[in-house]
């Protein structure tokens, strides 16, 4: 058994810190706010993301991140993509001579249009990355549900680390190298899920949306092969399986702010009703 950081505690962020806990591991999470921290420590309970569900009391929550930084070499990045930059910049100082870093995000830099693989590698050159990506919706993961991820790394010791430190149970982790192909699929998708949303609230029926959708991952795989992905990534978990789960399913957030743009609601109205980060 070995520590786990997790940086983020939004939904994805809580349901993998309580999946390493049950895994036997100390894990500590890192909030934004010292109130949801205390919180967590508390209670058990996140009580802003999935707040029904009770959380495993091997993990200590912090505001610190020097602390957050200093528990352990293994850290889960669960910080959404646009503010991911401002959080790594923190770490820097606290940053350990290596270290492995998993992200879970999913998302393209707005400002730079960079991957994610390439602002780890901008602020913290020393990590040992690694992508963690597939049909996972914190909700189901954190009921225990069965759900299959990939996780690809350019150093295959990286991507069998945290295979050992997550699979098991319900929890299937897959591995690869193509680090490229994970992201693609995972930021493209999330895009594509918005649209399927408009469609669905306009009423326009299921073959139009299985036209998108399939469209869609096309249009992924073309993306992804021009910045060098493989073309079976895409056809994979990492690819056509979080395409499809977040498209139809109303776990997926950037679906609802799909139909909330479909029935008429600004951009503006549609985030406010969703209460959080859609990265489509």
């Amino acid at each position: 058994m070995g520590d786990v950081t997790v940086f983020g505690a939004g939904s994805w962020g809580t349901a993998l810190a309580d999946l390493a806990a049950r895994r036997g591991h100390d894990v500590a999470l890192w909030c934004r706010s010292d109130d949801q921290a205390r919180a967590i420590n508390l209670t058990g309970h996140n009580p802003r993301y999935l707040s029904e569900a009770a959380l495993d009391p091997a993990i200590a929550a912090t505001s610190s991140l020097e602390e957050a930084a200093g528990h352990s070499g293994h850290w889960i990045l669960a910080i959404p993509t646009q503010a991911l930059r401002e959080v790594l910049a923190g770490l820097v100082p606290f940053s350990p001579t290596t270290v492995s870093a998993c992200n879970v995000a999913k998302g393209i830099e707005i400002s730079s249009r960079k991957l994610i693989h390439e602002i780890v590698e901008e602020l913290l050159p020393q990590a040992r990355y690694s992508i963690l990506s597939g049909p996972s919706h914190a909700e189901e993961v954190v009921k225990g549900q069965p759900t299959a991820v990939v996780v690809a790394s350019s150093r295959s010791e990286e991507a069998a680390l945290w295979q050992g430190l997550l699979n098991g149970g319900t929890f299937r982790v897959y591995t690869g190298t193509d680090v490229v192909g994970v992201e693609v699929g995972g930021a493209v998708k999330n895009v594509m899920a918005v649209a399927a949303g408009v469609a669905r609230a306009m009423g326009l029926g299921d073959n139009a949306v299985a036209a998108l959708v399939s469209r869609g991952l096309a249009e992924t795989m073309r993306l992804g092969a021009r910045l060098g992905a493989r073309p079976l990534t895409l056809a994979g978990l990492a690819g056509v399986g979080d395409l499809m789960v977040t498209c139809y399913s109303h776990h997926s957030r950037n679906f609802r702010l799909g139909l909330a743009l479909g029935e008429g609601l600004s951009l503006e109205e549609a985030m406010d009703r969703l209460g959080q980060v859609a990265e489509g």
